[in-house]
């Protein structure tokens, strides 16, 4: 088994098309009815799949933003670039940490329009992506 991608829903698809192509993502599909509303298909440029589907229910009230979702997270090779490149766009980024006090290993969080909250991590040169096993040992 595999996660195969995250849905988030979102108020305004265009506004939430908007931050994610911002942040890097990019259209892959869109799919204008289904039972879970509107989707659109969305992966990062380097993904093979599909990893992120924002659903928009127009006929949907308003829900409780957030209550279903900790966080997303997603990998960045440069912290640095990252971060300037977001806050150049207008995205709001914290300012970067690291979880272990080396300067190799950063995380920061940025939120999408809907109030969802997304990591981003810096890996130590040499680990693998994604977090495995040998995190915890």
């Amino acid at each position: 088994m595999r996660t195969l991608h995250v849905g988030l829903r979102v108020a305004d698809p265009e506004r939430a098309v908007a931050f994610y192509t911002a942040v890097g993502y990019e259209v892959v599909g869109r799919v204008p009815e289904s039972p879970a509303g509107q989707l659109t298909m969305l992966e990062l440029p380097d993904d093979d799949a599909v990893s992120v589907d924002l659903v928009f229910d127009p006929g949907e009230a308003e829900w409780d933003r957030g209550a279903g979702l900790s966080h997303l997270v997603i990998q960045v090779e440069s912290m640095e670039a990252t971060v300037t490149d977001l806050r150049t766009k207008g995205i709001e980024v914290a300012e970067p940490g690291s979880p272990d006090g080396s300067a190799d290993f950063l995380t920061t969080w940025i939120t999408d329009p809907d109030g969802n909250r997304i990591e981003l991590v810096q890996w130590p040169a040499g680990h693998p992506d994604g977090l495995t096993a040998a995190d915890w040992s």
